[in-house]
């Protein structure tokens, strides 16, 4: 079992130096992967919860963590398709790609805050279909000379988008999502699935409907990662037996709370219980 850290870019610390200083110290205690969250604007239950604190970007976090660190994957979870254009993703993850040596996982999502997605003018009844097409585009830039593309949202012909990623033939995608587009979108779309909060059985349940719709793309789930994110409290021994056993790959945990003390000894007891150093 790997094991992943979300830093709390979303809770509120007013000093991000601390938030990245976390991821630092995460990797130093042999966590496998660092996390960063998504949201752009405090609307909704992100304004319940921070109000006026604030919520640092997720990608200027990446690149300042990808600086800070040598060995842990670095991972988007997840970034809400709607809100970003995907030419734009494309460039920015390359870049990143190369300047972290080739370990980012693109954590992506369709995004659940309506509110946010009326104020930033972008898709929320129709995400799924444009969040389809945002995947394909990105593959499509990453992987071909000069990429073409023709849908509902994007339509271009001999684009050239560099750099390339430095992974080949592109960094990891994995869909974040518990209901069934998301399921068919991972296993249509996907290079892993990233699910919030569901428990082994929760898991167990939803795993044909990504192995129909990969056997149905001619894929495999075997080498598929599967990241549960979820909390580090009830975090055990028996749980995440249980998760091997359902074929969970990574547990990508998280506190809720922006008090830094605390997540520095949660991270480090977890670390001294469940990481072999």
């Amino acid at each position: 079992m790997k094991f992943g850290f979300t830093l709390p870019n979303n809770f509120g610390v007013a000093d991000p130096h601390q938030v990245v200083e976390l991821g630092v110290l995460a990797e130093q205690l042999g966590f496998d992967s660092l996390w960063v969250n998504h949201h752009v604007i405090n609307v909704g239950y992100v304004h319940d919860r921070l109000g006026q604190a604030p919520y640092h970007d997720a990608l200027i976090t990446l690149t300042w963590l990808a600086s800070q660190t040598q060995t842990a994957t670095l991972g988007t979870s997840v970034l809400v398709m709607p809100y970003l254009h995907p030419m734009v993703l494309a460039k920015e993850i390359a870049t990143l790609d190369h300047l972290s040596g080739g370990r980012i996982t693109l954590g992506l999502g369709v995004g659940s805050l309506p509110e946010e997605n009326e104020i930033l003018g972008s898709e929320y009844q129709d995400r799924g279909q444009y969040s389809n097409e945002f995947i394909q585009v990105l593959v499509a830039l990453w992987t071909e000379t000069e990429a073409s593309f023709n849908g509902t949202y994007w339509d271009f012909e001999n684009v050239v988008s560099s750099p390339k990623t430095f992974q080949k033939p592109h960094p990891p995608i994995v869909i974040g999502g518990n209901r069934g587009p998301a399921l068919r979108r991972v296993g249509q779309l996907g290079n892993g699935w990233h699910p919030l909060g569901l428990s082994p059985d929760g898991i167990l349940k939803r795993l044909p409907v990504i192995r129909d719709e990969l056997a149905a793309a001619g894929r495999s789930v075997s080498g598929f990662p599967i990241q549960v994110r979820r909390d580090f409290d009830s975090t055990n021994s028996e749980l995440i037996d249980a998760y091997d056993e359902v074929g969970v790959t990574d547990i990508v945990l998280s506190c809720n709370t922006g008090d830094v003390a605390e997540i520095r000894d949660t991270i480090t007891s977890f670390a001294e219980t469940f990481i072999d150093s």
